[in-house]
């Protein structure tokens, strides 16, 4: 039973492109070198950058929960098994997902890994600062270097700001140990406003969009994409308007006291300018890699990039996709060939160890039919022992069921199904043997590799184009109706318009449903604030599934207490 009530982190307080065969990310090693060393060489100075990068992503880390005693991995799950999402696996560990699950989550046993790993990258990002300059480098490589640096530290600082709220910002400074270093909590706003100037500084030298052997390292669309995404937090009830703090305690710390809804026409205004950069598009393709008919493939597609960004995926029905499956990630976390997320969701029979969790019973029913329709309003019937005929085809890119062919590859161990049921013949996959829920996870797998035979690639999104538009669709249902917004544009050249209407609400909408296989909503969904909203939120949890995205969805939106404290079901 997820019996976990509005706790949220904040407990603490309260006591690279289709032909990067690659990662930059492997070139230098800096971590045994001395200060000096590193910045007289150009290299070692790049690799000193290079090494921030390492943790970036962390914290949405399918295994970010792991432990490691003697350097030997023991696996745990991540946010999705901290959420409603998935049931982590039986371990004598009480890691903070198995915590967040159960209710038992405390201050004083809650992970460190947010404040440890982003302080110590904060740290790294000034330490390079302070002394890039003295490098032998060019200075249009300085220029660039230092640019990535502020995204970087930007970024951390928002992985500290949704686990803890205000935190101590310590600017450009370079603590040593002797050191007495500042430890006073700035408040919300200013670490929101830290993090938007910092990203805003950040852009203006960095190029639009990186590709090639640059793909993975930060854009001037990424430092957009981030500002976008800490504007929709900004804007949802969890920090606008903050009420739930003790009394006494310091509110500001936590959101911000006064709520204001105009919040979320800036939110809408920073998805609106990675859109407008016309950079992007979702990776609508309904037919696989070798030509058969396979309604929403994109979708699966997106989250292998290396293998699907080739010039023959560039184009279809008329449609160009630069980059192929590139054309929807604005930010990757790169890594290299590997069967890590294999291993770690696939089922026993597939050389998989199921560390990444068991998803639920609920769900896999919150997919709509093929018509775009939920389960029960279709014209379709559901058939609960063939769940995934006439689904949303996500449904099948997302989730393994009873049944459910998940390797096709006839040259690497043939058509391999898994089959969760009890009862005579049943196999090592089947429910109570292994999951605990009747499903596995089958997000962020490749579908022609099973986990002990090849070595597909590994790197995942942190920051797609879909989430983006979900921003912006959400954030213009939120607005006042009947009222006109008038707004300076994000560079400052220009003033527009926007308001609550059916026709930019559907541009965030439409192109996902699209590129899924299903229907766009019917038009008075459009029309009720609630109902979207509702549509919305499901939207969010289909598409994003697994991404670490849901954990704080649930939060800003308050519903993590209802929704976490239901009794979810297994199959």
């Amino acid at each position: 039973m997820k019996n976990i009530r509005l706790i949220f982190a904040f407990v603490t307080l309260y006591l690279a492109s289709s032909c990067a065969d690659k990662s930059f990310l492997d070139e230098t090693q800096t971590t045994d070198l001395s200060r000096e060393t590193v910045f007289a060489d150009s290299t070692y100075t790049a690799g000193f950058l290079n090494q921030i990068y390492v943790d970036i992503g962390f914290d949405t880390d399918p295994d970010r929960f792991s432990e490691y005693p003697f350097g030997i991995k023991i696996g745990h799950g991540g946010l999705q098994t901290a959420c409603d999402e998935a049931e982590f696996k039986i371990s004598s560990s009480n890691t903070t997902d198995v915590m967040f699950a159960t209710g038992t989550v405390n201050p004083v046993t809650v992970s460190k890994d947010a404040w440890e790993k982003c302080y110590r990258n904060i740290r790294r990002v000034n330490v390079f600062l302070k002394y890039v300059d003295g490098s032998p480098m060019i200075e249009r490589a300085k220029t660039t270097y230092k640019a990535e640096a502020r995204f970087l530290r930007a970024w951390y600082y928002f992985i500290l700001l949704r686990h803890y709220g205000g935190v101590p910002l310590i600017g450009d400074n370079v603590y040593d140990a002797e050191d007495e270093m500042k430890t006073s909590r700035d408040t919300f706003a200013d670490c929101v406003d830290y993090i938007i100037k910092e990203c805003q500084a950040a852009g203006k030298d960095l190029p639009s969009v990186t590709t090639g052997r640059s793909s993975g390292r930060i854009s001037d669309a990424a430092c957009k994409a981030l500002v976008s995404r800490v504007l929709l937090h900004v804007a949802s009830d969890f920090y606008n308007g903050t009420d739930f703090a003790p009394d006494g305690y310091p509110k500001e710390l936590l959101g911000y006291p006064e709520k204001n809804d105009e919040r979320w026409k800036d939110a809408a205004d920073a998805a609106r300018a990675v859109i407008a950069m016309n950079s992007f598009k979702l990776f609508e393709r309904h037919v696989d890699q070798d030509n058969n008919p396979d309604r929403g493939w994109g979708f699966y597609a997106v989250f292998k990039p290396k293998d699907f960004g080739k010039p023959q995926y560039a184009e279809y029905e008329g449609e160009t996709y630069p980059g192929g499956a590139y054309c929807e990630l604005i930010l990757e976390k790169k890594r290299g060939d590997g069967n890590d997320l294999e291993q770690f969701f696939y089922p026993p029979s597939l050389s998989g160890n199921n560390y990444g969790g068991y998803a639920y019973h609920d769900l896999a029913e919150a997919f709509p039919m093929a018509d775009g329709l939920p389960i029960g309003e279709s014209k379709y019937a559901y058939d609960p022992l063939s769940p995934q005929v006439n689904r949303d085809p996500r449904f099948n890119n997302t989730i393994i069921y009873d049944g459910c062919l998940v390797v096709n590859n006839p040259n690497l161990g043939g058509l391999l199904y898994v089959y969760t049921y009890q009862g005579n013949s049943a196999t090592e996959d089947a429910i109570h043997k292994c999951t605990s829920t009747g499903y596995y996870i089958r997000k962020l797998t490749h579908h022609q590799a099973r986990a002990a035979i090849i070595a597909p690639p590994q790197s995942r999104p942190l920051i797609r184009y879909a989430e983006i538009l979900l921003i912006y669709a959400e954030a213009l249902n939120e607005l006042e109706d009947g009222k006109m917004y008038n707004i300076l544009s994000w560079d400052g050249s220009a003033t527009y318009s926007i308001h609550r209407e059916k026709s930019e609400m559907q541009k965030g909408i439409r192109p996902i449903r699209s590129r899924a296989g299903v229907p766009d909503y019917e038009d008075s969904d459009y029309q009720s604030k609630d109902v979207f909203r509702k549509k919305l939120k499901q939207e969010r949890m289909i598409e994003l599934m697994g991404e670490g995205q849901r954990y704080f969805d649930l939060r800003r939106w308050r519903d993590a207490d209802v929704e976490e404290s239901k009794e979810i079901e297994g199959c």
